[in-house]
């Protein structure tokens, strides 16, 4: 009852500011506009999507110079686009450009699944629902209402702005990969900005909790566990089976624990949560900090639902086939492994651990060509910039840096040289209650103004 009450509350106070903020109403419509484009793969719609925001920057003043809808094909199957957009400081640059990322497309949503229509975006209870209120067109949105916002206050950027909105993050990331190679020349930066990272947890009474500023994420990799036999008939079982062969492995598989490993985020990370962590879980992060050997420390933090894959990478079976007849012997049995592996680790490395794990009955083979992610160095200034927008709506919450145990649009431009930090300000969510990629997703009504506010800030210190 007390969190229906504050959450009317909250919607009745988030209504009224948005009414008196122009540039909060604008994110609203450009977001309802956003989530009725129904961005995900296979369909064709984020060009559309790419092209009403283009028309929109132009609208505002960016020259059509300046604004590049980039058509792509994410998969031989999937066209899209990415939105390319540079603000020209005024003047002679003082520095190289700031990037600022983020995604279009979204995950798949089916309407039997759902209470509503994911593509028609509701404001209901203080929130916004609809597919990509919260991943991740709300940071397409605030930080395209941001520089609106900047320009149309007379904003003189020192050095040049350039906008990266990808079409595939939830898919392939190829737009992100051709933006850190094939398109340098457009957004080669001193550092970026990525709004699909970092961010604000709050607890059920819409308490801070802390914030985070994203600097390092896992690099994605998908292995397959395969195996062959000759086969046979149902009836003459064989004293080897593919699909018993392919179980025992993933057994294996399932009772490993890779090596725990500290790195300069997650030992950051660590650090400041133990200073607010009591009990057994603060005891582990403490013992681990002082011997990251003890691998018993880091199992019970790893167990831990908020902590799990933040101390070594982890992989796990996610998808299964088998077998060609119910009437016969198996041939083939085969399982798609997904890894989250920690930065600067070879998923070769990990291909040639997996196959150790699985045995010489299961061949393990790479199913994509991702690289080692890289973690980005904590810059001053960018530290800065966060904890000062932070600290501008929530005075004295804690920020600590953060690995994401997720992959984003990132991993190709560190990987590039260029460090990415993730700067989300879409703050308001409960961690219990995160719904991207699945039912209801929503977005806090109150967050997308934080968020336009947020980027406001940090734009106007880093580039002003």
């Amino acid at each position: 009852m007390r969190i229906a009450i504050l959450a009317a509350a909250l919607f009745a106070a988030s209504t009224a500011a948005a009414a008196d903020n122009p540039w909060h109403a604008k994110a609203r419509d450009l977001l309802q506009h956003s989530v009725a484009i129904p961005t995900v793969a296979g369909r064709g719609k984020v060009p559309e999507l790419a092209q009403y925001l283009a028309d929109q920057y132009k609208a505002a003043g960016w020259a059509a110079d300046d604004v590049h809808v980039m058509p792509y094909d994410a998969t031989p199957e999937n066209k899209t686009a990415a939105l390319i957009v540079r603000w020209p400081a005024a003047g002679k640059a003082t520095a190289k450009p700031i990037l600022l990322l983020a995604h279009m497309d979204v995950v798949e949503a089916l309407p039997a699944d759902w209470s509503m229509d994911p593509f028609t975006m509701v404001e209901k209870d203080g929130y916004f629902y609809g597919r990509g209120t919260s991943d991740d067109k709300m940071g397409v949105v605030a930080v395209t209402t941001a520089l609106m916002q900047l320009r149309a206050q007379g904003f003189r950027p020192k050095r040049d702005i350039v906008v990266l909105f990808t079409g595939d993050e939830e898919t392939t990331g190829r737009g992100a990969t051709l933006g850190a190679t094939q398109w340098r020349s457009l957004l080669d930066a001193e550092y970026g900005l990525n709004a699909d990272g970092g961010g604000g947890g709050f607890d059920h009474d819409r308490q801070p909790i802390g914030f985070t500023l994203q600097t390092a994420e896992k690099t994605y990799a998908d292995f397959a566990f395969t195996t062959h036999n000759p086969g046979g008939h149902s009836s003459k079982p064989r004293p080897d089976n593919a699909i018993y062969e392919l179980s025992d492995a993933l057994n294996r598989l399932a009772a490993y624990r890779f090596e725990p490993a500290l790195n300069a985020t997650t030992r950051a990370y660590f650090t400041e949560r133990q200073k607010r962590e009591h009990g057994a879980l603060g005891d582990a992060m403490r013992a681990w900090l002082k011997n990251p050997a003890d691998g018993a420390a880091a199992d019970v933090i790893e167990a831990d639902t908020t902590e799990v894959g933040l101390t070594r990478t982890r992989c796990v079976a996610t998808m299964l086939a088998g077998g060609h007849a119910p009437n016969a012997l198996p041939q083939t049995a085969k399982a798609t492994v997904n890894c989250r592996i920690l930065p600067g680790v070879s998923p070769d490395a990990i291909r040639d651990e997996l196959q150790k794990i699985a045995g010489a009955k299961v061949e393990v083979t790479r199913l994509d060509d991702n690289r080692t992610s890289l973690d980005s160095p904590l810059r001053p200034d960018v530290l800065k910039a966060y904890t000062d927008s932070v600290h501008a709506r929530f005075p004295a919450a804690p920020v600590i840096p953060e690995m994401s145990t997720g992959a984003s649009d990132a991993r190709p431009f560190r990987e590039a040289g260029i460090p990415v930090y993730g700067v989300d300000g879409s703050w308001g969510i409960v961690p219990d209650d995160m719904r991207a990629h699945g039912r209801d997703e929503r977005l806090p009504v109150q967050a997308l103004g934080d968020d336009v506010d947020h980027w406001v800030r940090m734009v106007s210190e880093l580039a002003g």
